[in-house]
């Protein structure tokens, strides 16, 4: 039996002869409370707490940890491995194709009377996807209707007045005055008929303008509807176009690249693209265009690829991670975690033996998220630190404030010398 149910046992005994008679009452009431005092102390007796693991200590500039610490399991390392190549990560952004991309706006003002085209629907060039009232453009029908009066006439005037100065009715200036009016006449005929058929009409004055497409696709976008008016000053950049029509088989990817990546983005290279809507898939695209100047805000350089869309499961504006292959002549990858920030500066912890840690300040290369590389500091195959570093610090710092406490003044020194000289 226990001490603490040998005590226990005692203790309701006591109780019960509590109830026998007064004077057993005040004899086994004094009894009851040294029990309780006892039992108390029993009970609530502390357990002896072992003594403190040894701290590590400095030694130079390295942190040297006592064998078995349980601070060393948490301090894994990893080899620093030669760098051959690097795999940077842009972000990207899918877009229309815009050598196959029209967007058409109002070039006159109108009211719409028909839609012949609606979002999903293939096109042709030249199939007319909406019809417009437009007095306007109707104005520009009826300039064009009066150049060609005017040239008609122009025309007539001047093989008469030829045939009259063959038989020396008029003059030679009369002649070249009237052949001058129908040339501008027919000038005029011209530029009248160059602004109607670029819309597509005919030399009738109907005033219906046809909103045509000029390439073959796909229609991407419409913001129209029956009975709407327009005007042109709703269109250029920064409005919305009536319609969009692109070719999505072939869909551009813009990619923001940075100052130190611009060598790996030559036209030519290929770019592997990763989507958060595919998990698991990879789609290929090539480098067509890198831009020439550093945008001032984000510091980022646009490149531009072209990957083919054939199945149609890209969309425009989907976003996504562009990964480029980037060869290095030297430096060491360790994980990104491995290496901290101070300031301007970047460290890393490097394990020279079992327990001994030392920090060096390192020189990167170029930093991912997953790695990073480093071109001064580290070798090739020293062990460096890559998870809770940032414990390995504080420990580092602990053990220098330890062994600055122990550490006697310079002057106090001399002096305790001194003292014991004499």
């Amino acid at each position: 039996m226990s001490i603490r149910q040998n005590l226990q046992d005692r203790l309701r005994e006591t109780s019960r002869a509590l109830l026998d008679t007064p004077t057993k009452r005040y004899i086994a009431g004094g009894g009851a409370l040294a029990l309780l005092i006892a039992t108390y102390v029993l009970l609530n007796q502390e357990a002896p707490s072992k003594p403190p693991a040894p701290q590590p200590i400095v030694q130079g500039q390295q942190l040297r940890f006592p064998a078995g610490h349980p601070q060393l399991a948490l301090l894994s390392t990893v080899e620093a491995r030669a760098a051959e190549k690097v795999t940077i990560d842009l972000p990207a952004r899918l877009v229309w194709n815009e050598e196959r991309t029209q967007r058409i706006y109002p070039a006159f003002a109108g009211r719409v009377l028909s839609l012949n085209a609606d979002i999903g629907q293939s096109v042709n060039a030249g199939q007319v996807l909406a019809t417009l009232a437009s007095p306007e453009f109707g104005a520009a029908q009826a300039d064009t209707a009066k150049a060609m009066a005017d040239a008609q006439v122009a025309e007539r005037a001047l093989a008469r007045h030829q045939t009259l100065f063959e038989a020396d009715v008029i003059s030679r200036k009369e002649l070249d005055a009237t052949e001058a009016d129908a040339l501008r006449a027919k000038a005029e005929l011209a530029r009248a008929q160059a602004r109607t058929h670029m819309y597509g009409s005919a030399n009738a004055v109907n005033q219906q303008l046809g909103l045509a497409a000029t390439v073959r696709g796909v229609v991407v976008e419409r913001n129209l509807s029956a009975g709407q008016e327009v005007r042109p000053d709703q269109g250029g950049p920064g409005n919305q176009a009536l319609f969009v029509v692109s070719d999505p088989s072939v869909l551009w990817v813009q990619i923001d690249a940075r100052e130190s990546d611009t060598a790996s983005l030559k036209p030519g290279t290929q770019v592997f693209l990763t989507l958060p809507n595919f998990p698991g898939q990879t789609f290929e695209a090539k480098i067509t265009a890198t831009g020439d100047f550093i945008d001032s805000t984000t510091r980022a350089i646009k490149v531009r690829a072209v990957i083919n869309n054939a199945q149609r499961l890209l969309k425009a504006e989907m976003l996504g991670t562009a990964h480029i292959e980037r060869k290095l002549s030297a430096g060491v990858l360790v994980p990104a975690s491995a290496v901290q920030l101070r300031g301007i500066e970047h460290w890393a912890y490097v394990q020279t033996e079992p327990g001994v840690f030392e920090p060096r300040r390192v020189k990167l290369g170029y930093e991912g998220l997953q790695e990073v590389l480093i071109v001064e500091g580290v070798q090739a195959g020293e062990k460096v630190v890559k998870e809770n570093s940032l414990l390995l610090a504080r420990e580092f710092r602990n053990a220098q404030d330890e062994a600055m406490q122990h550490t006697p003044a310079p002057g106090t020194a001399a002096s305790a010398s001194s003292a014991g000289q004499k």
